[in-house]
């Protein structure tokens, strides 16, 4: 299979180290909206303007996206489904249904698959959530982020204007998990759940009570949330927020009759980007199968069957790990 990259930032780096542990796999193209030469890789792609992106259209099987989801994605995913199958990470999940109509229409007229909100929330934890849900059918959902850097949080401050970079925390309120885990089944509010702290290098003379309002206020985002905003040097960023640590967990409580049960799905992640690249790869996968079916379409997690996503043999598979 394949694949191009459309971005070089954490997700794009990701992807091209998670290529190597798939032998299936090829990672032909970068297309960077930077100047080319200017980009120095660790692969042995080739690194393209993407204003030439066209001329790559049978050359490449899958397109990852690794834009964001504030500005990029809305724009990219509709417009390249039209050339490639592609694949993306978009999390703003108020806008998914607008976002998946979308790449829907586009991709069914140019008869190629868009697979969409690929990652671990939405993703993974999206996907436990359903199967929860379906074998609990009385019980109540539970999603908690963190402690950890949200990229499309991060990346939404650092488009603000007068912001030069900027990490955003997601932490979850302890009490509130801990009530929780003691099947206590709280009704909680989304700022009951979690906080949000953003830590913000601000140019020079740049107007900072504008930008923590801006950021406060910014709806999907941090308007639901308490957020606490620090503005801090530049140095200082790279000394104490320079990796991009994340995890979380789903959790469902339920009963079946006078038994009470609980399912939860826990990760911690050391790197959410490299992490979030390695199941765009997986999708990459599905996504390359279901086209060769004659497939056309948007998906999500929801829509994929779990063997698409492996480099086994379905009779691998059943032997394996059946």
């Amino acid at each position: 299979m394949k694949l191009g990259i459309v971005g070089y930032g954490n997700l794009g780096k990701g992807v091209e180290n998670a290529v190597q542990y798939n032998p299936d796999v090829e990672l032909v193209a970068i297309f960077t909206r930077r100047n080319p030469q200017d980009l120095k890789i660790k692969s042995n792609a080739k690194v393209v303007s993407v204003s030439e992106i066209e001329n790559w259209k049978d050359k490449i099987d899958v397109l990852i996206l690794c834009g964001g989801s504030a500005t990029d994605l809305p724009v990219q995913t509709p417009k390249y489904v039209k050339i490639f199958n592609v694949i993306d990470s978009f999390d703003t999940h108020a806008r998914i249904p607008e976002h998946f109509a979308n790449v829907d229409k586009a991709a069914k007229e140019a008869g190629k698959i868009g697979i969409i909100s690929v990652g671990w929330d939405p993703g993974l934890f999206s996907l436990n959530r359903m199967y929860a849900n379906a074998i609990l059918p009385n019980g109540k959902d539970y999603t908690f982020w963190g402690k950890g850097v949200s990229q499309g949080h991060s990346d939404a401050v650092r488009r603000i204007d007068g912001v030069l970079d900027a990490r955003q925390y997601t932490i979850p309120v302890e009490a509130a998990l801990k009530a929780v885990k003691n099947g206590e089944n709280p009704t909680l509010t989304t700022r009951q759940k979690h906080t949000r702290e953003c830590f913000v290098v601000a140019a020079e003379g740049a107007d900072k009570a504008r930008i923590e309002k801006e950021i406060k206020e910014m709806p999907n985002y941090f308007s639901d949330y308490d957020t606490t905003v620090h503005f801090i040097s530049m140095e200082e960023m790279k000394k104490n927020h320079s990796g991009l640590p994340h995890g979380g967990c789903v959790i469902r409580t339920g009963q079946t009759g006078t038994t009470k049960h609980v399912i939860e799905y826990n990760i911690k992640l050391e790197s959410n980007p490299e992490f979030t690249s390695s199941v765009l790869v997986a999708f990459a996968r599905a996504a390359y199968k279901l086209n060769k079916e004659g497939q056309k379409g948007a998906r999500t997690i929801f829509d994929i069957p779990p063997a698409y996503l492996s480099a086994k043999s379905a009779e691998e598979l059943r032997k394996t790990m059946l």
